[in-house]
């Protein structure tokens, strides 16, 4: 049974650790100019990574949303992000923060706002071992961060159970 693990383990990491070198920016290569003022959403993007400080999966979704000013992104892009930065060793604060940036810094829209939830086996298997504790980090940009009503709404629309149509 242990003969070809080394193996199968190798792959495993190159997986894991797949976004490593990658240029996040490669993953979000299609800006569309379009004059749309409307916010974008993109919300429950699955994601799984791995915690820097103890080697251990953590896990959870993403929300993204911003308020183009003259160009869009696919849709694709943005779940492409995710897991561009999400396959390294990570934490999921900077996570939160590198998504929102490279947003912020590609289409330069009004605003950006990302959201994570995630669960992390470090707190799950070892240490505390509190089975369903969730972490939530944000990072807003542009007119999410000034404007709280704006803010409100794509917490409500992202933050809310959501059933799968």
């Amino acid at each position: 049974g242990l003969k070809e693990t080394p193996q199968r383990v190798a792959r495993v990491y190159q997986s894991l650790f797949s976004g490593v070198g990658l240029d996040p920016k490669s993953a979000i290569d299609t800006v569309f100019e379009a004059h749309s003022h409307d916010p974008v959403v993109l919300g429950s993007i699955p994601f799984y990574s791995v915690c820097e400080h103890h080697l251990l999966p953590f896990f959870g979704k993403a929300h993204i949303a911003y308020i183009p000013d003259s160009h869009i992104l696919g849709l694709s892009k943005l779940a492409r992000l995710v897991e561009v930065y999400a396959r390294r060793f990570q934490i999921q604060e900077r996570l939160t923060e590198q998504i929102a940036q490279a947003v912020w810094e590609t289409t330069t829209p009004q605003g950006v706002a990302v959201v994570i939830e995630a669960y992390h086996l470090c707190m799950m298997m070892r240490g505390v071992q509190k089975q369903n504790s969730k972490t939530i980090t944000s990072a807003m940009r542009g007119v999410f961060l000034e404007d709280q009503r704006t803010r409100d709404e794509f917490l409500r629309l992202t933050t809310s159970a959501h059933e799968p149509l």
